[in-house]
């Protein structure tokens, strides 16, 4: 007899069919990386690009003026706006930011394919720019306003799977993650104005257009296998109309 979660069962009744999948609780990595590899890859990239910012004066000053999403300069090099999300300033930012990501990005990749989770990840990078350089000023005490850092994405993670958690909030799972996802957009909403000098902006544009992808995904494209490609493009259209909107200010 072998030990089961429901007790005790025989070796025939054990054995995994072919629907099922065995993993070993000591490759949580491996089967992490198998399953969810772009999230782990965007997380590696933006540890690295930090990494690089930290190594010298000139390589910070550098991705600053190149990268950096910088208002005034963003009907012109519109493209900052997703440059920017691999930027930030602080190892707490970062930290705070491939936390979130850890932790909302691999069950999402999975449930949608990495291609679709990438192009909801950057439409919503987008969509934080955009509303960033649209509501937020130019110019503050006589300095460019500068914004960095991967929050509007995260955001927009947050936004989809809130819109996720809404549509089944009449199941106990359901609620619970829903309440769960109240509790982290409330905490965001005040984070800002307790601790200053972050980009709201950017975090409302982001969440709002993770909502409106899922929205318009469950919606319109029935979740079946064929739906991936249709959500890849209707998300990558999402991102390019904000960036449209910021290169034709």
């Amino acid at each position: 007899m072998h030990e089961a979660a429901v007790g005790q069962k025989c070796p025939e009744c054990s054995t995994p069919d072919k629907r099922t999948r065995v993993i070993s609780g000591r490759d949580t990595w491996g089967v992490r990386f198998a399953t969810s590899p772009l999230t782990l890859v965007l997380i590696a990239v933006n540890v690295i690009v930090y990494l690089f910012d930290r190594s010298s004066v000139d390589a910070h000053n550098w991705l600053i003026e190149n990268l950096a999403l910088i208002k005034l300069f963003a009907p012109d090099e519109w493209w900052r706006t997703i440059t920017a999300a691999f930027l930030h300033g602080s190892l707490l930012h970062l930290g705070i930011n491939m936390y979130i990501l850890y932790l909302l990005g691999p069950q999402l990749e999975r449930q949608t394919g990495s291609v679709t989770f990438g192009a909801l990840y950057f439409a919503s990078a987008a969509a934080g720019g955009a509303f960033s350089v649209l509501a937020g000023p130019a110019i503050t005490n006589g300095a460019f306003v500068v914004s960095i850092g991967a929050s509007g994405a995260i955001f927009g993670l947050i936004g989809a799977w809130f819109s996720a958690s809404y549509r089944h909030r009449h199941t106990p799972a359901g609620q619970a993650m829903f309440n769960q996802m109240l509790l982290w957009v409330g905490i965001s909403a005040v984070f800002p104005f307790i601790v200053g000098n972050i980009d709201w902006r950017a975090h409302l544009g982001g969440f709002l257009a993770g909502v409106a992808i899922h929205q318009l995904w469950t919606r319109l494209i029935p979740d079946r296998p064929e739906a991936r490609l249709p959500r890849t493009l209707l998300a990558l259209a999402v991102g390019a109309l904000s960036l449209a909107i910021v290169a034709f200010l």
